[in-house]
């Protein structure tokens, strides 16, 4: 026994070591393995010709009619900008828009299963051994045992248990937490008997984070276990589907990772409800279309996927990047790379959100998605010095050029409303000495130059932007058992409107906080490691003053300055003045459980995960209840 594991073993006994060699790799060398796979499917080039043929094609037509618009007296600098800007933009919607489209076909026609992996076909009878890791960090003890008890309870039932081992592998820092993880787990084998394969390890230097923490045990005991399942703390799986994707690895000697699509879950307040209405509406067109042109090419996200161990020793060692800080060190966004290197060694990766029985819950507010969302922009922008990295796969780039571009989409949005608003602003002569320009409205500036054009380009680019969403009502009202679980075609209609207009209203917060983000990050802030809030999104109000005072001081300043040119152009800026000036009311609102309980009272935002909830939910609310209970009756 290591030393690491030297406090640990006050709570168990870990089985014996299986060394696994987990090289480091490189990235200023390599080659790219295998060009298809057995289990690739058919068409690909085709698939793949068409999600960016017609993306390209929509935005070349989008494109030429902006141009159009601003080629009356040649093109300025500004102009410029706005055409480089609206380029960019307009081709990420699109391509969005494109990829839902294709799973919106998929969903519609019924044509989803890819690796056999159906919950209407029999199970299958695994032969070998899986373990199933969760990582943590400070999170709360008697929540994870909870969680991890529901699953391995929902494994039994299966009749499979002995296929499955578990590992709880703790990072935490926190002495407090650490005791209560001992106290936790000692209490969880007590609970599931003396036989239960489940084991306790803490980490004395959390080196690499969870990436880290994921290697040290692949070193130490990846030879025992040909697959993994990587859980995160708020993880959920149902028996039936870890069983599933074990089997499907067993069967299936090229894959290396299968993702399944989590459904987030258990939401109580207004924000979490609402992001797990749009998940589950929006979120499997999304997928599935992503899955249909991605093939065996697939991303990795970190968590729910079953990875074959051989695979991820032999290609996914993360080097330490080079560079200046924050960008140089340990890899933090750590999914996306580990899957362009296994693709880079020659294996396969899929994703399947066809497979049910895989859950996550989400942020409870506002607050605490930008805190993460802090974390994850660093780690993005990080993938800036994989890129180039030597023999990874196309579509691996372009997985990692997404995750980049999704930060980058924030402040190029503003520039855009900027430029949008100064090019009007100086062609009607705007100068310190004369800024009331009555009657003055930028639309009213561009309806002038064309006024057909003008408006087709405006319902093209909402039609491309809001699409998505409508496709995936409509998919929903195809599905019987999720339109009724989501309250029936009309609460599903009233939900998608809400959600739309909750989601504009945070979106002005939501586009400065990550440009703040990515400034900070070019300027060398680290974003740190916080453990995350589960359950409480509410704050009190100083703190909501100081996180969003400034903001809603910014919009009352842009609201008196649109309005001293003309009550026109603050007409014109109010969707973003309103998300700006009514931030601190919109996130403490939507932060807290009345307004979320007053809305599911109404079946509004509701899920069929929220009304009748799978047994392995039921059963993981059950502990983490009497564990609470127990906890406050020994206080």
């Amino acid at each position: 026994m290591s030393a690491t594991d030297a406090p640990a073993q006050a709570a168990s006994t870990l089985p014996p070591e299986a060394p696994l060699d987990m090289p480091v790799q490189s990235l200023h060398a390599g080659r790219l393995q295998g060009r298809r796979f057995p289990t690739t499917p058919g068409g690909m080039f085709w698939r793949r010709a068409a999600v960016i043929g017609a993306a390209i094609g929509l935005t070349l037509v989008a494109t030429y009619q902006i141009w159009w618009l601003l080629r009356g007296e040649g093109t300025d600098v500004l102009e410029a900008v706005l055409l480089v800007l609206f380029v960019f933009l307009f081709a990420w919607i699109v391509q969005a828009f494109v990829g839902a489209l294709a799973g919106f076909v998929l969903i519609v026609s019924r044509r989803r299963a890819r690796l056999n992996l159906s919950a209407k076909l029999p199970r299958p009878e695994l032969s070998t051994r899986t373990a199933l890791l969760m990582p943590t960090y400070n999170e709360d003890p008697e929540r994870l045992m909870a969680g991890l008890q529901a699953i391995h309870e929902s494994l039994a039932a299966t009749g499979q248990l002995e296929c499955f081992d578990f590992f709880v592998l703790s990072d935490t820092r926190k002495p407090e937490v650490q005791r209560a993880e001992r106290v936790a787990f000692d209490a969880l084998r007590d609970r599931l008997g003396a036989g239960a394969r489940v084991f306790y390890r803490l980490r004395d230097d959390n080196h690499e984070r969870k990436a880290g923490n994921i290697s040290d045990w692949v070193r130490r005991w990846g030879g025992a276990y040909p697959q993994f399942l990587i859980l995160d703390a708020d993880s959920l799986m149902t028996g039936d589907t870890i069983v599933r994707l074990a089997g499907a690895m067993e069967g299936h000697d090229d894959v290396a990772l299968i993702q399944t699509l989590p459904v987030i879950v258990n939401g109580s307040t207004l924000f979490a409800r609402m992001q797990q209405f749009a998940g589950r509406v929006y979120g499997p067109v999304i997928a599935y279309g992503v899955a249909w042109w991605h093939g065996a090419e697939s991303n990795y996200w970190g968590h729910n996927a079953m990875i074959r161990t051989r695979a991820f020793a032999q290609c996914a060692g993360l080097p330490e990047l080079r560079g200046v800080k924050p960008f140089a060190g340990t890899v933090l966004s750590h999914d996306f790379v580990e899957a362009a290197l296994m693709r880079r060694g020659g294996w396969a990766l899929h994703m399947v959100p066809s497979l049910g029985g895989s859950y996550e819950e989400g942020p409870p507010s506002l607050t605490d998605m930008l805190v993460r969302d802090r974390r994850w922009c660093q780690g993005n922008l990080q993938h800036g010095a994989v890129l180039p990295g030597k023999g990874l796969h196309w579509v691996s780039r372009w997985h990692l050029l997404i995750g980049i571009g999704h930060y980058f989409t924030a402040p190029m949005w503003a520039m855009l409303m900027l430029v949008g608003l100064a090019i009007p602003l100086h062609h009607a002569g705007l100068a310190w000495g004369n800024i009331e320009l009555s009657g003055f409205s930028p639309t009213t500036y561009w309806r002038e130059q064309d006024p057909d054009r003008f408006l087709w380009v405006f319902v093209f680019t909402m039609g491309m932007l809001l699409a998505p969403k409508l496709m995936g009502f409509i998919a929903t009202m195809f599905d019987r058992d999720l339109r009724r679980g989501c309250g029936g075609a009309v609460r599903t209609f009233i939900g998608m409107l809400l959600e739309t207009l909750l989601a504009a209203l945070m979106a002005p917060v939501t586009m400065y906080v990550q440009s703040r983000g990515v400034a900070e990050v070019l300027a060398g802030k680290d974003s740190g490691w916080e453990s995350q809030r589960r359950d409480d999104g509410s704050l009190p109000f100083s703190s909501l003053l100081r996180s969003y005072g400034g903001l809603s001081l910014l919009g009352v300043l842009a609201a008196v300055m649109a309005w001293s040119i003309s009550p026109a152009l603050a007409a014109w800026m109010s969707p973003v003045i309103l998300g700006l000036v009514l931030s601190i009311p919109i996130v403490m609102l939507t932060s807290t459980r009345a307004a979320g309980q007053w809305l599911r009272r109404r079946r509004i935002f509701c899920t069929p995960e929220e009304l009748s909830p799978p047994p392995v939910l039921v059963r993981a609310s059950e502990l983490r209840a009497q564990r609470g209970a127990e906890s406050t009756s020994g206080m």
